[in-house]
């Protein structure tokens, strides 16, 4: 079964926002705002066959998440 890929969206520290995979050494892009950044994560997220994003708030919190594909693990019932 496939790892979900995991993109954050998170602040950059110098006014812009930078999109970064889970456990990557460096940013997969850098954006001069938010909502660029958060169309990115999307973008990469959704081409994989499990994907998420988890955006961060300006004080690192993370204010969101979004997940794509199908849930490797159903609910049991």
């Amino acid at each position: 079964m496939a790892n979900r890929k995991t993109y954050h969206v998170t602040p950059d520290g110098d006014g812009g926002w930078r999109v970064k995979a889970e456990g990557g050494s460096r940013a997969s892009s850098t954006h001069e705002n938010k909502t660029d950044a958060v169309q990115s994560a999307k973008d990469l997220a959704k081409a994989q066959p499990l994907g998420q994003v988890v955006i961060h708030r300006t004080d690192g919190q993370i204010q969101t998440e979004h997940t794509y594909g199908k849930d490797p693990h159903p609910p049991k019932g």
